[in-house]
């Protein structure tokens, strides 16, 4: 019965979006009444209300989806959505303040005298919008209102020209900053704990292993990881529309003729092309810029494109003296200028003020905030009384932006409701069960996607759609996606809703404002080879992920919060450029190393001296490791061309077993709680038992020997990497700990003499006394490196002050060899700094950015970026599951 109701909720939901019911009612709706139907109908032919419910009750599912949607978005942590608002601010404020007329204008003349130059224009004007407002239906409207009379009168072929409109309308969707790619950061990040936790269900139910390692982890997703994985696809997809429109104009020249400017190119047309084309990429730049230098986050960054948007606009709309146009945006640039000189080159926080300068860098700090803020009101003010912008542009926004909650919270409960009645369950068991492995999977679900988008809006795509199947196929360890890569590709397929006939909302919008003469066949016509060329946008990012993963892995290995080398999940990478450097420049560490042995280290301490010599052996060991691990992956490389196949015919069977398993496991819970015909139930439940046993039965004899004789080779080679591991972090840690006590021989001279005073005075002090002065000194060589012995003994002369029974004597003994231990540590320190720092630091350089590379701080940018290169491309893990 569940099977029913879950087809009724899905009929439910889609008459109501196909009779034009509203989207925010359609989706709570269909819930509310399937639960209420599988409620009563419990109710009155099995006696409970729970009955045909998967798990739990009609009121738990009810107020699952609310629940959901509370517990998610009003957790101060989970704040992803607040820039929506702020986001659509901006837009519509652009759109309103006439930038974008400005821009196609203005491109139209610049580009115009090129074949197919108009058209290229509207596609670079698109993509700019797009950058600046992402919504869609204001584009096409504005974009179809100025630019379709243009090509026209022009002779553009009408399909040609309303393609062209239709698709540079849509970028707003996949190039960033996009509504949509904020929510599908949102539903993925939910997504990745799922997945998370099913493949390390996966690891130890294959493995036997309780703990998965960190490499094997879904990595997490954010909004700014989004946009900066969205914007390269965005940028590619721009070029398959300019590429495609040369190419048309090149061959049918007659559609798409260039079109001479009646205007002369000289300093005045340069001003207006300045004019409208540099406030819009400064505010490009200022809001990516901010999220992609790490600057601030995706809401700071919204707040900052809101306030620039509204500054655009108080010099766009203002209709006064022509003197003053400029004036606030003025002001308020200066203020920003003064803010950014401030933070350079001053302290500005106001408890660390010492002295007049950082008096004066504060109150230019203020001066700047007020000037800033000035601005920043003066055109707000504009705004609102020219055209009255300021207030129809916040009516839209809250408009908009809860729509888009509203649907939200309708998706959640439609979710909630898909999942009472084991939905989830059953599209994850048919996923599983199709033959080839996670391609065929995301291959299904990308044609799902594409032909739910012929009917349904991206918002609700991506929150009915994505929630569901995103956690199977980010807990495939056989492509190991990552979840920016996997939202890229959503939102690029998605992308294509807004052209595909026969509810593609651009089709709508260009359809309202377009003239007569375009008849719309030919709308139909226009968008066709431009949703070929979104999906060939598709294919190509997903033959190569790095278009997606590399600017979010090298943003945040290169920012200031960056994981540490020796962070678990970089090991593998970390270790592919250590191999790389150890096979090209293997001799030249090698004789740095054989350099290290030859020192003379005969004055140094005997503890000292054995722990760098120690690690010079590690350090010539690690070597010979990489070599081991190298001959490992390689014998791995050759085994898995004959246990690859076996093994995915095996774990295909055994995802069989599993899904019959969690059948099984249904049909026992109806049987014991007296659902239905129990004989019947039974009788069912033997024959899947059977099933399952036939299936385990195809397994191999041979499969056993060829699992422990792999897993034998993958043990080796986490042996091999562990010690590797171990094997350099003792290599280099003598050499860095070295370094720092003979650098730090100055120091101890300061503070020679300082125990002299101690010895003389230790018979007069009294606890309290030998308690302050003691520990002062302890001070100062605890704060030496390698001072503690010295600080220890010190300690046991004050013990000994301290002690019931004072013994003076004995504290004098101590202070006398912290005194011959000062003079002897002073002496070959002073000697190493002139005669074995220069050595190390010759030897440490020759190894820092290898051996040493897991104990550096953060990564060198060679590194971070061979790193963040090599985990941009999705490495295949199944055999280790």
């Amino acid at each position: 019965m569940e099977i029913f109701f879950l087809l009724l909720l899905v009929l439910i939901m889609a008459g109501a979006l196909g009779s034009g019911y509203p989207v925010a009612f359609s989706l709570p709706g269909a819930a509310i009444i399937t639960v209420l139907l599988a409620a009563g109908a419990g109710y009155l032919f099995a006696g409970s209300p729970d009955a045909y419910f998967e798990s739990g009750g009609p009121s738990q599912w009810l107020s699952a989806g609310v629940t959901n949607l509370r517990g998610v978005y009003w957790e101060p942590e989970r704040d992803t959505l607040i820039a929506i608002p702020l986001f659509i601010f901006m837009g519509i404020m652009l759109q309103r303040s006439k930038i974008a007329e400005d821009l196609l204008v203005t491109m139209a003349q610049l580009f115009g005298p090129v074949p197919g130059g108009l058209g290229i224009s509207v596609v670079v004007v698109g993509a700019l919008l797009a950058a600046t407002t992402g919504i869609v239906g204001a584009t096409v409207v504005a974009m179809g209102l100025i630019s379709l009379p243009a090509m026209m009168r022009n002779g553009y072929a009408n399909p040609l020209s309303t393609g062209i409109i239709s698709a540079s309308g849509t970028l707003g969707q996949i190039i960033p900053p996009s509504i949509v790619l904020i929510i599908l950061a949102d539903q993925l990040a939910s997504a990745v704990d799922q997945a998370g936790q099913s493949r390390q269900d996966l690891y130890k139910e294959v493995t036997g292993e309780l703990t998965m390692p960190s490499e094997f982890a879904v990595g997490s997703t954010s909004a700014g990881d989004m946009f900066l994985g969205a914007l390269v696809p965005g940028l590619v997809l721009v070029g398959l529309y300019i590429l495609f429109i040369l190419a048309v104009a090149l061959i049918r020249p007659r559609y798409a003729p260039a079109v001479p400017y009646e205007g002369r190119y000289d300093l005045k047309f340069l001003g207006q092309v300045l004019l409208a084309m540099v406030p819009p990429l400064a505010l490009i730049v200022m809001v990516l810029g901010s999220i992609i230098g790490g600057i601030a986050t995706v809401n700071q960054a919204g707040a900052i494109g809101a306030i620039g948007a509204m500054i655009m606009a108080g010099y766009r709309l203002y209709e006064g003296n022509g003197r003053l146009r400029y004036v606030p945006a003025i002001i308020s640039l200066t203020g920003l200028a003064i803010i950014g000189y401030v933070l350079s080159n001053y302290d500005t926080n106001v408890q660390n003020i010492t002295n007049a300068d950082d008096a004066f860098g504060v109150n230019l700090a203020i001066f700047g905030v007020v000037l800033t803020v000035i601005g920043i009101a003066w055109s707000g003010i504009r705004a609102y009384f020219n055209d009255n912008a300021l207030t129809g542009v916040m009516v839209e926004t809250a408009k908009t932006t809860s729509l888009v909650f509203i649907i939200l919270l309708g998706a959640a409960m439609l979710t909630a409701a898909f999942r009472a009645f084991g939905g989830e369950e059953l599209v994850k068991h048919f996923l599983e069960g199709l033959p080839g492995g996670f391609w065929t999977k995301f291959a299904i679900v990308m044609l799902v996607i594409f032909v739910l988008g012929f009917f349904l809006d991206f918002i609700e795509i991506a929150v009915v759609v994505v929630p569901i199947v995103a956690p199977i196929l980010l807990a495939d360890p056989e492509a190991n996606v990552t979840a920016v890569w996997l939202g890229v590709m959503i939102g690029l397929n998605i992308q294509t809703s807004f052209l595909t006939p026969p509810f593609g909302f651009a089709l709508f919008y260009l359809r309202g404002v377009a003239s007569k003469a375009v008849k719309t066949i030919q709308i139909y016509i226009g968008v066709l080879p431009f949703i070929g060329l979104q999906l060939l946008s598709l294919v190509i990012v997903a033959y190569y992920p790095p278009l997606v993963n590399y600017l979010p892995m090298r943003s945040s290995l290169m920012a200031e919060t960056a994981p540490p080398p020796i962070n678990p999940a970089l090991q593998y990478c970390v270790e592919e450029y250590v191999a790389q450097e150890f096979a090209t420049n293997g001799d030249e560490i090698e004789s740095a190393i054989d350099r290290a042995s030859n020192l003379d280290l005969s004055y140094l301490p005997e503890d000292v001296r054995g722990d760098f010599e120690r690690g010079v052996s590690k350090a010539r060991e690690s070597l010979t490791l990489m070599q081991e691990i190298g001959d490992i992956e390689a014998e791995l490389a050759e085994q898995a061309v004959e246990y690859r196949p076996q093994h995915s015919f095996v774990r295909g069977l055994q995802a069989e077993a599993r899904i019959i398993n969690a059948e099984l496991e249904d049909l026992r819970v109806q049987i014991s709680r007296g659902f239905g015909d129990t004989e019947a139930l039974r009788a069912k439940a033997e024959e899947m038992e059977a099933e399952r046993e036939a299936i385990l039965a195809q397994i191999p004899e041979s499969w056993e020997q060829a699992e422990q004789e792999y897993s034998k080779i993958t043990a080796n080679d986490r042996r091999a990497r562990g010690l590797y591991r171990r094997t350099v972090d003792q290599a280099y840690e003598p050499v860095q700990d070295l370094m720092q006590i003979i650098a730090s021989a100055e120091a101890l001279a300061e503070i020679e003499g300082e125990m002299e005073p101690l010895a003389r005075d230790a018979a007069d002090m009294d606890r309290e006394t030998a308690d302050e002065r003691f520990k002062e000194v302890e001070r100062l060589f605890g704060d030496v490196a390698g001072g503690n012995e010295i600080r220890s003994l010190l300690s046991d002369a004050r013990r000994e002050i301290d002690a019931r029974t004072p013994n003076v004597e004995r504290a004098r003994e101590y202070i006398e060899e912290a005194q011959a231990l000062y003079e002897q540590e002073l002496a070959w320190r002073t000697r190493a700094s002139e005669e074995l720092l220069p050595e190390l630091q010759r030897y440490d350089m020759a190894i820092r950015d290898t051996i040493g590379l897991r104990k550096q701080p953060r990564l060198p940018r060679e590194q971070a970026l061979f790193i963040a290169s090599c985990n941009a491309e999705h490495r295949d893990i199944s055999l280790s599951f």
